[in-house]
């Protein structure tokens, strides 16, 4: 019991995290069939509704004029955020989590490259020659929250160590998603904002080398480096990751004087808890201010993000961008090269990937398969990583365009694809967690009855 109470506070927050992307996940879930439905209603003012996202929203401060559409403010403004918290915790997952030390990052490292690489190639054979020939980066995105969110479905049966696993393995593969969107979908650079961009990150850089720690010296800079970066034809969103990386992780005092500051202000907390007199307001407050100074600007900037990210900009997202009208072309179009390669990227190539890549990592002695994961399990997070959905979603926009015909098609094809993913995976990973229950009500039923008056 004592050792229970030791570790609960240390896996409480683990906890509540994959409780809200499991939340997270099913408000996506009912985005996402909302927009659906209105979208393809041809009856009153939802007839008009896809037509709304192409409205402009216009920002005038004097002479500077800023002029998107609805779509793009949703697309490449608040994405960003999405993407900041990517960047924070890819930050926090390789100072101090689960990507810290080589061997325990091979296998989610392997396995998501792998997870990219054989989708890819998939769509690329589909494609070879053909005018979507440039979709390739469209298969291999992961949805962490629609995965997670169907790993919480499963209960409390699924291994810790799982959850860790296929969380790890998408940070990394939305890693690896900004990679592709810097590195090849940026058709034209504007070279004097490009140095602008640099130059305010060099700015942000310097700030984080002088040990500045106010979230308001860091949040200004970054709307003007988001800036930047949109005039400049990179992405926005690489923005983000760039801000996450400027942003301090370490704590403001070192190690051993944090600890003995923060063992003085909780003896002191439990002394003003025993009094009779003791005000809850003012030992409320004392707490929050012992949590700002143990943590760091970038743990408390991905804590204040993470519900507004989940809850707000991921379903937005969604909402706007899942406004399809299925179409009989749309429909036909799954058995074009596109939506094959889409549909065999992400249920074929993302199992197959990760699967045999982890594998062969742990054939080779590099890693090792968490505590309590079994092969069929990794494969089974394989699958659910064919949940594609909202990253995919978005890198057809940039890959196809927001109004070529192909769009609709790719995105039908997404959709079919990540819900297959979301079945198979979620099949698999109850038959093999379940299967230890079977078992030990065949054990139980295999062995002889007691003899009438013995003891049970």
């Amino acid at each position: 019991m004592a050792a229970t109470r030791l570790l609960r506070p240390l896996v409480r927050p683990l906890t509540q995290f994959f409780r809200h992307e499991a939340a997270g996940g099913l408000l996506l879930l009912a985005s996402t069939m909302l927009a659906l439905v209105l979208a393809n209603i041809s009856w009153g003012p939802a007839r008009h509704f896809p037509a709304i996202w192409n409205d402009y929203v216009v920002i005038s401060v004097h002479h500077f004029v800023l002029k998107l559409t609805l779509l793009h403010w949703i697309n490449d403004g608040l994405m960003t955020l999405f993407f900041l918290m990517v960047g924070l915790e890819i930050k926090r997952e390789v100072l101090g989590g689960e990507l810290t030390s080589l061997r325990q990052a091979a296998l989610p490292i392997v396995g998501a490259l792998g997870g990219m690489l054989v989708p890819a190639l998939l769509f690329a054979l589909f494609n070879r020659g053909t005018p979507t020939a440039g979709g390739w980066g469209i298969p291999m995105a992961t949805d962490i929250a629609f995965a997670l969110a169907v790993l919480q479905l499963l209960g409390p049966r699924v291994p810790l160590g799982l959850k860790v696993f296929l969380t790890a393995l998408a940070i990394i593969d939305d890693l690896g998603a900004v990679v592709v969107i810097a590195g090849f979908y940026t058709k034209a650079l504007h070279l004097s904002y490009v140095y602008l961009a640099l130059g305010t990150w060099a700015v942000l850089l310097a700030f984080n080398y002088l040990h500045l720690r106010s979230l308001w010296a860091y949040l200004p800079l970054g709307l003007l480096l988001t800036y930047f970066m949109l005039r400049s034809g990179i992405h926005t969103t690489v923005a983000g990751v760039l801000l996450a990386v400027a942003i301090p992780f370490g704590s403001a005092a070192p190690r051993p004087a944090m600890l003995r500051w923060l063992h003085q202000q909780l003896g002191r907390l439990r002394r003003e808890t025993r009094r009779e007199a003791a005000d809850s307001h003012a030992i409320s407050a004392a707490m929050e201010a012992v949590g700002r100074r143990g943590s760091s600007p970038a743990q408390r900037l991905e804590s204040q993000l993470h519900t507004v990210v989940a809850f707000g900009v991921i379903p937005l997202f969604a909402f706007a961008n899942s406004s399809l009208v299925i179409a009989p072309a749309a429909v036909r179009g799954l058995l074009s090269p596109l939506g094959l390669g889409i549909l065999a990227g992400l249920v074929v190539g993302k199992p197959l990937g990760i699967g045999a890549l982890s594998w062969l990592t742990v054939r080779l002695g590099w890693a090792t398969l968490p505590p309590g994961v079994s092969w069929r399990q990794v494969w089974g997070a394989g699958i659910l990583a064919g949940i594609g959905f909202t990253m995919s979603i978005f890198v057809t926009l940039l890959a196809l365009g927001t109004d070529s015909p192909a769009t609709a098609t790719a995105k039908l094809a997404v959709l079919v694809a990540s819900a297959c993913a979301s079945g198979l995976g979620y099949a698999l990973l109850r038959s093999t967690l379940a299967a230890p229950a079977q078992d030990s009500v065949k054990l139980a039923a295999a062995q002889p009855a007691p003899a009438i008056g013995e003891a049970r």
